[in-house]
């Protein structure tokens, strides 16, 4: 293909011809119904086969003798470290079986795929429908005109999950792992031969007295347009509906749009509360219901200025952390609870208020939440410095499209990421990406994430990696730092105190420069949680310890910093980022860096006072909650237990003791969640702690723990699992049976703790 059929291929994409594809509901799909639509997901009773066998695509194959798998699902389970990627690296066989209710008939059927890791070759009773290239965002097959209505069907996946080098990502390196298998939900959707294919909600004129909603409402099948069509269109809060607005369909148009205003004042979604309404859109014909569907929406203005970004009107600094959506054990392939409860790490734990999907779109589950939870989104599509051939960049155009189409009304996202990050320039291409971005969603602006300051400026804002101390001087008005730190000073949970404190500082003096200067929107550290990586990468044991926490989402003293910028009415914070022993420096224990929101801490050892200090303000003279560095040279001649208290404005609101005995006193396991549901597929994380006497981790505890489970669940990790830095986690996964989980944790010297985990019926799937 020459440049011209290119540049016209992407005009295509721009009209939207080549960009239809549904979405599925942005709430969890139970086997819902409406009017003409159903839904069902199809996430249990797949068929696995590590490979491809021969009559495997059809409907007479013997797959009894297959592993019965529930999605998501790893093609493979893997240890959290020192494995070799060539382990995921095949091609596997994934069948479904299912029939279809009566009221499927005269109705078209498709199936929805969220993410499948890396192409997938899709069949039906036999017949091949198509391969799709790409990992990271949604595809769809129609099924209408191949499904037997009244008997057995059968779908199969081939899921090459090698690293294609026609595939974004691929082509050469990459700084991380994208795993295998059907590792999101699928669905079965039936519709009417006319429906809704997809809704945009545009609120506008938000900090008015009268906001509007304009709702593009995206149509398939309209093929009469003298056929009494009409839309109605309903603004929700909760249940309660307030505005509607109907209109007659008049044209054969593929996008609708209707207007709704006069609702009055409303409440606006922001990082303190992030208020969500719905949008209902039903299509009727006379007084009969055809299709009906919803989004839901937030009321926000969101803007980068040349003050820095601006949200409903309120200029805010943006903190924030890289994200990578792999976990141990698993790879990709972790379902809704755990996706969502990064979300909260990030902005409960870690107080952070914006979230870079690095390096691809991600989980719907994970921005579902950052939308509930008011943290804030840079998107962005799949790749790694690498830019491919002309069809390379054809999906890579597509991805652009499948992103926005889907996420576009999550309010939670402000910028979409249109450029392969640290990539080298390209006119032709970023041109059209822009383009393209700016034609599917006029309310947002875009970026590129570049590592070099001379490169061609195509989006709306300058998002710049870079990795030096001190910064680069912004270089254009609206400047967003979207890395730093992370592969220029790795750390570990067991590294000595001289270097988690400097890794701390690190973080801490590069938005102090961001501080410093309103051009600086903010920044976006590398990373926020330690991953997998390919063998020319990393530490030696293939995991990048770049992150702020461990890949266990356990933190490291630098996420103590991130924790400290929050205002002390949210939370008072106080964090050693260090380990309390006396030779763990090279000379022995001179400095102590606390991070925290006090003005003013006392620092006690055995009982003695031994400093007073406030806020560092001469290393770190912008911040708002500058980091405390102690002088504690004079002060260890008598060893014994570290106090710090902390103090504002005169009086004494936190403590913080840590034990000088250098003894492991206590084992502790810590579930997130203690309930389940019993659908095959729910996880939940459990933390395995040692700590001393006052509840500090022992970070030099690596004893091996001894786990034990009876009841509708199974451990996702190793067994016996070996602490490391003091800590670590496996996951618990629910089976497909209520009951009670008992998980029992035993450590060599410490002894046995207990939980249990209630786990309840689920909804019945299509069979």
């Amino acid at each position: 293909m020459d440049r011209r059929d290119f540049i016209k291929v992407a005009g295509q994409a721009l009209a939207g011809a080549a960009l239809a594809h549904p979405i599925l509901a942005e709430a969890d799909l139970a086997g819902s119904a409406s009017a003409g639509r159903i839904i069902f997901p199809i996430n249990r009773n797949w068929r696995y086969s590590r490979s491809v066998v021969n009559g495997g695509h059809g409907r007479n194959f013997d797959d009894s003798s297959l592993e019965r798998v529930v999605v998501p699902h790893t093609n493979v389970r893997l240890p959290w470290h020192s494995f070799d990627d060539k382990r995921y690296e095949f091609v596997s066989l994934y069948r479904r079986h299912f029939k279809l209710p009566p009221a499927a008939r005269g109705h078209r059927v498709f199936v929805d795929f969220e993410g499948v890791m890396t192409a997938s070759a899709v069949w039906i009773n036999g017949t091949r429908l198509g391969e799709y290239k790409g990992g990271y965002t949604p595809f769809s097959f129609e099924l209408t005109q191949h499904v037997d209505f009244d008997g057995a069907n059968l779908l199969a996946v081939d899921v090459d999950s090698t690293e294609r080098a026609d595939i974004p990502p691929f082509g050469k390196q990459i700084d991380y792992l994208t795993f295998g298998g059907i590792y999101r939900e699928v669905a079965i959707r039936v519709v009417p031969l006319t429906f809704i294919e997809n809704i945009f909600a545009k609120p506008t004129d938000v900090l008015a007295e009268h906001p509007r909603v304009e709702v593009d409402c995206h149509l398939q099948g309209v093929t009469d347009p003298h056929e009494a069509l009409a839309l109605r269109v309903e603004l929700h809060d909760g249940e309660r509906s307030i505005g509607a607005k109907e209109i007659k369909i008049a044209s054969r148009s593929a996008v609708q749009t209707v207007v709704l205003e006069s609702f009055g004042p409303v409440k606006l979604w922001d990082l303190a509360k992030p208020h969500l309404y719905t949008v209902h859109v039903r299509l009727t014909t006379g007084k009969e219901i055809v299709d009906e569907d919803s989004r839901r929406l937030g009321f926000r203005q969101a803007q980068f200025t040349d003050q820095g970004f601006a949200l409903n009107g309120k200029v805010i600094k943006l903190r924030g952390l890289d994200r990578h959506q792999t976990f141990p054990f698993m790879g990709q392939a972790m379902p809704a609870r755990v996706q969502r409860r990064d979300a909260e790490i990030l902005k409960k734990n870690l107080k952070c208020n914006i979230v870079r999907t690095s390096h691809y779109p991600q989980s719907r589950h994970f921005l579902d939440a950052c939308d509930e939870l008011g943290l804030l989104v840079l998107e962005e599509i799949p790749g790694w410095q690498h830019i491919g051939d002309q069809a390379w960049k054809e999906l890579s155009i597509d991805n652009v499209g499948r992103m926005i189409r889907r996420d576009w009304n999550h309010p939670s996202i402000v910028l979409w990421g249109v450029r392969i990050n640290e990539s080298k320039d390209d006119h032709d291409f970023y041109a059209l990406t822009n383009a393209l971005a700016h034609k599917l969603d006029p309310t947002r602006q875009t970026g590129g994430i570049r590592y070099f300051q001379e490169s061609e400026f195509l989006e709306d804002v300058f998002t710049m990696n870079d990795f030096g101390f001190p910064l680069l001087p912004p270089n254009h008005p609206r400047y967003l730092n979207t890395e730093f730190a992370g592969h220029t000073y790795p750390t570990k949970t067991i590294d000595n105190k001289e270097r988690v404190m400097e890794h701390t500082v690190r973080h801490a003096r590069v938005h102090d420069q961001i501080a410093s200067n309103p051009q600086y929107a903010g920044g976006i550290g590398w990373c926020a949680f330690d991953y997998n990586t390919h063998y020319d990468f990393g530490t030696g044991d293939r995991i990048c310890y770049h992150g702020v926490t461990d890949i266990f989402r356990e933190p490291k003293p630098a996420a103590s910093f991130y924790k400290s910028q929050c205002d002390p009415s949210e939370e008072v914070v106080l964090e050693p980022a260090f380990h309390w022993a006396r030779g763990d420096e090279d000379i022995g224990f001179t400095k102590a860096l606390v991070c925290s929101n006090c003005d003013h801490l006392k620092f006690y050892i055995a009982g003695k006072l031994v400093a007073e200090v406030d806020p560092d303000r001469k290393q770190f003279p912008h911040l708002r909650y500058a980091p405390f560095t102690a002088d504690l040279e004079n002060a260890v001649f008598a060893w014994g237990d570290l106090r710090i208290e902390g103090y504002i404005q005169g009086k004494q609101v936190i403590v913080k003791n840590l034990s000088g005995r250098g003894i492991d006193q206590r084992f502790e396991i810590l579930p997130d969640d203690t309930h389940l549901i019993a659908d095959g597929a729910d996880t939940t994380r459990v933390v395995l702690r040692v700590t001393d006497e006052y509840g500090a981790i022992r970070p030099f505890s690596n004893d091996a723990i001894k786990l034990e489970i009876e009841g509708p669940a199974e451990i996702l990790g190793d067994n016996p699992f070996a602490l490391i830095g003091g800590t670590g986690a496996i996951w618990i996964r629910a089976k497909e049976q209520s009951g009670t989980v008992r998980l029992t944790a035993t450590h060599p010297v410490l002894g046995v703790q207990k939980i249990e985990l209630g786990v309840s019926d689920s909804v019945p799937e299509i069979v």
